[in-house]
């Protein structure tokens, strides 16, 4: 198990191709092919990093239109 660890983390995926699968993961639209060359391809260590990244933009995007829609009169005071 550690020897398939380390093969995984030495893969030459790139970062940006990692960040593109994980935008299409979260729309949750991905083909089965596509998903089988990412498991192939990818660093695992890039995926959890991008993801993090990822959903710390989603929470960041909501909070700030959250805000933007009290503080406008969108929200009907």
């Amino acid at each position: 198990m550690t020897q398939d660890l380390k093969e995984a983390t030495q893969r030459r995926g790139s970062f940006f191709q990692t960040v593109k699968a994980i935008a299409w993961a979260f729309f949750g639209v991905r083909r089965g092919a596509d998903y089988d060359k990412d498991v192939a391809q990818l660093n695992p260590v890039h995926v959890i990093i991008a993801g993090i990244i990822g959903a710390v933009l989603f929470v960041l995007a909501l909070v700030l239109i959250v805000q933007w829609v009290i503080g406008s009169s969108v929200a009907g005071s």
